[in-house]
């Protein structure tokens, strides 16, 4: 058989290079291309039309039934999920190291053995001592969980083969190997061989399997974006270590929405959920503070009310002035900003900036254009917004204030917590005894605030 052509793939984007070279052509990153084995001359002249087998079709009027699931027990990650793990599907799960991916996944191992289900938990990063010592610390120490630390897939698989599992969770995937591939562990082969392998034995054999991906330093899931096509499910793990908080998002979820979410609460005893996230990310609302505002994110059908913080400061003539965003995105700021000096008339381009969102929640929702634009003023002007008002609403760059999607849902929300009043656009209703004010433009909110006429 003729010798493979060397051939060098970037780690980070998945392109093929046939020469090292230290950065890569295609996503720009440095000291990713690493030397992996390319086709032979054999594989690349096989002719695939011939010797296959033929696939029965069917026709899309045929009868399907809905996937069968399986509740965890744990009431947020069922949420994040859809509606539980489906059998037959893969599911990989991404986060930062020490988030609490494998803390999560164990608790959710441990209540579905403890429910009567085949539970294989397989770990190539801890052995399998560090694991049960985990088990014991969240009181999962009796679960029937089958447990081994293992890296080569052959020997998973085989050891998968000889019994029924209904669950499977491989920590983590960039650990294992497969001895058909000449690569490192980790490498894009080696990673994309090892989990088509373990998603081909969960839809033959029927097992909801979860795999486990290190993420970059972008906070992207490392390895080959192939890898997030091969799965059903995608989800990421999202939180500070500094803050209790942990949110479950779905980013791909082919049996359900990508819009739900999952919160949970880091103690001593494991991740918690969080039934009211609101509870999270509400400071003490007691008296009027400038520059603190209330918004209604909704994330997929849950409102979660957070605190909009901001801060400016007046500098002296000549001083470069800083714009500092946690929490939001920074060029949504700059617009912000823009539309209040120029469509409004107030001065900040010589003023510094802060903006925090409480909690260490990131907003990723338009609507909190408005409440950043009410925070921002209160802070520039002294003059602080109602502590019992929420506010929410799109900007445009005219500065009209656009309508937003389920502004009754974010309005009942704020009802239940003790809101009663609500600033958004023109022609809300008020929902849940809130008294609304509606604003066509920016500018009428900033008459409202500055007592103008």
């Amino acid at each position: 058989m003729a010798k493979a052509k060397r051939q060098y793939v970037c780690q980070n984007c998945g392109s093929v290079s046939y020469r090292w070279q230290g950065q890569c052509a295609d996503c720009n990153e440095w000291n990713t291309l690493v030397e992996e084995a390319g086709e032979t001359a054999f594989s690349a002249k096989h002719d695939l039309s011939r010797g296959g087998r033929t696939l029965a079709l069917e026709t899309l009027d045929a009868q399907s039934v809905m996937p069968e699931r399986m509740l965890c027990g744990i009431a947020e990650f069922d949420r994040a999920l859809g509606g539980g793990f489906v059998a037959g599907s893969a599911t990989l799960i991404g986060g930062d190291p020490g988030i609490g991916k494998s803390t999560l996944l164990l608790q959710a191992a441990g209540r579905l053995a403890k429910a009567g289900k085949s539970v294989v938990y397989i770990s190539g990063e801890e052995a399998a001592a560090q694991v049960r010592l985990r088990a014991q610390r969240l009181g999962l120490g009796d679960a029937p969980v089958a447990l081994a630390s293992a890296t080569s897939v052959r020997d998973i698989l085989a050891t998968l083969d000889s019994r029924t599992a209904d669950f499977v969770v491989i920590d983590s995937i960039q650990t294992m190997h497969s001895d058909l591939i000449d690569s490192a562990p980790g490498t894009v082969s080696q990673v994309r061989a090892s989990a088509q392998e373990l998603i081909r034995y969960a839809k033959d054999g029927g097992a909801a399997i979860v795999l486990v991906g290190h993420v970059t330093k972008d906070g992207t899931i490392a390895g080959p974006r192939v890898l997030e096509h091969m799965v059903d499910t995608v989800l990421a793990f999202e939180g500070e270590r500094s803050h209790q908080y942990r949110i479950l998002r779905a980013v791909k979820n082919r049996f359900g929405g990508t819009d739900e979410i999952g919160v949970f609460a880091m103690g001593e005893e494991g991740l918690g959920e969080v039934a009211n996230p609101s509870s999270l990310f509400l400071t003490d609302r007691s008296r009027d503070v400038p520059g603190s505002v209330v918004f209604p994110a909704l994330e997929g059908t849950r409102p979660v009310l957070v605190e909009v913080q901001a801060l400016t400061v007046r500098l002296a003539s000549g001083a470069t002035p800083r714009r500092a965003v946690v929490g939001w995105d920074s060029g949504r700021l700059a617009m912000v900003l823009a539309v209040l000096e120029a469509r409004c008339g107030l001065q900040m381009g010589a003023a510094e900036v802060y903006l925090n969102i409480a909690g260490g929640y990131r907003l990723t929702d338009p609507a909190a254009d408005l409440a950043v634009a009410a925070a921002l003023i209160s802070a520039f002007s002294e003059r602080p917004v109602p502590a019992d008002a929420i506010v929410f609403g799109e900007l445009s760059l005219s500065g009209e204030v656009r309508q937003v999607a389920h502004d009754g849902l974010r309005l009942r929300e704020a009802a239940k917590l003790g809101f009663s009043r609500g600033w958004g656009p023109k022609g809300m209703k008020g929902v849940g005894g809130i008294s609304v004010t509606g604003f066509g433009r920016l500018g009428e909110l900033v008459d409202l605030m500055l007592g103008r006429d």
